[in-house]
């Protein structure tokens, strides 16, 4: 029988790959309160915006701003995304001490999403790594596409690891395997899961699930008795990718924090609290929360 982690650490990632598809924009206070609330509620770590051009994302804009506005807490990692050595400048500039860098398993994917080969998404990252490494800042990476592509379809396992292996191999601390179209399901995430732990330490790996298909909290649940220790979520389930046709958020933070609790894992995160982050949040994007919890417990 596994033995399941003691601890989990959840990586609050609303503020960016929550909002950054909205279409409407949403207010620099709104972003900022929203990072304050998550924090209050004992996340360890929110991704707090994106350093990408504001023509590609011009819901993030105001990542200067945003860093600016919060009010950081004490033991509160706020790390943001950046695209390339420009980003990561601008990123620095305004106050950013961890950043991450974000690619794709699928060749497919990536050149649709940032105009670039794999390859050469991974040389962009060359000299970020190498700045980062020198001024002591922590990097993430994502590997979005992990379990399937809108354009591809399968996505092999060896490519999966090759990106992960690759991303690890450049210097950063942790690497985060996202199912950007939530197509995954326990069997195929443990195998992915394993595939990749054979190439990078199961300590540097987080897994990241969107809940297109209903299936997010059971990949989870398969990853966690796999022993893996990080899992993203984003508060009220907010989120999509533009590009891939009918994909949902991600996975609430809501879910993920009441399933754990219920399983007797520690997050030091309150749940009431983080509930009424959500919804508080939903008000603000005028729609529904798509956490069950929050709406069975409200």
């Amino acid at each position: 029988m596994s033995i399941l982690p003691a601890r989990i650490r959840i990586v609050e990632v609303s503020p960016r790959d929550g909002l950054q598809n909205e279409s409407m924009p949403v207010p620099t206070a709104v972003k900022v309160e929203l990072i304050d609330r998550l924090a209050a509620c004992g996340l360890p770590v929110i991704e707090a915006t994106s350093f990408v051009s504001p023509r590609r994302i011009p819901q993030l804009a105001d990542g200067a701003a945003v860093l600016a506005g919060i009010h950081r807490r004490s033991g509160v990692r706020y790390p943001v995304l950046v695209p390339n050595l420009q980003g990561y400048a601008a990123a620095r500039a305004a106050g950013a001490d961890e950043i991450a860098v974000f690619t794709a398993a699928s060749e497919a994917f990536n050149r649709r999403n940032i105009n670039a080969s794999i390859d050469e998404s991974l040389e962009r990252f060359v000299p970020v790594l190498e700045h980062a490494r020198a001024e002591g800042v922590r990097v993430r990476g994502y590997v979005s596409t992990v379990l399937g592509c809108p354009y591809q379809g399968e996505v092999p396992l060896a490519d999966v690891v090759r990106v992960a292996a690759r991303l690890h191999a450049l210097g950063c601390a942790e690497i985060s395997l996202g199912d950007t179209i939530g197509v995954g399901t326990p069997l195929r995430a443990r195998a992915m899961l394993r595939a990749v732990a054979s190439e990078v330490p199961l300590a540097a790996l987080a897994v990241h699930f969107h809940d297109t298909y209903g299936q997010a909290l059971a990949n989870i649940l398969a990853c966690l008795e796999e022993g893996v220790g990080v899992v993203d979520s984003a508060v009220a389930g907010t989120g999509g990718c533009p590009y891939a046709r009918g994909a949902t958020g991600n996975v609430a933070s809501e879910d993920v924090v009441y399933m754990l609790h219920g399983m007797g894992i520690a997050t030091g995160i309150d749940l009431p609290g983080l509930i009424a982050v959500g919804q508080w949040l939903s008000v603000q994007l005028g729609r529904a929360t798509a956490s069950r919890v929050a709406r069975a417990m409200t």
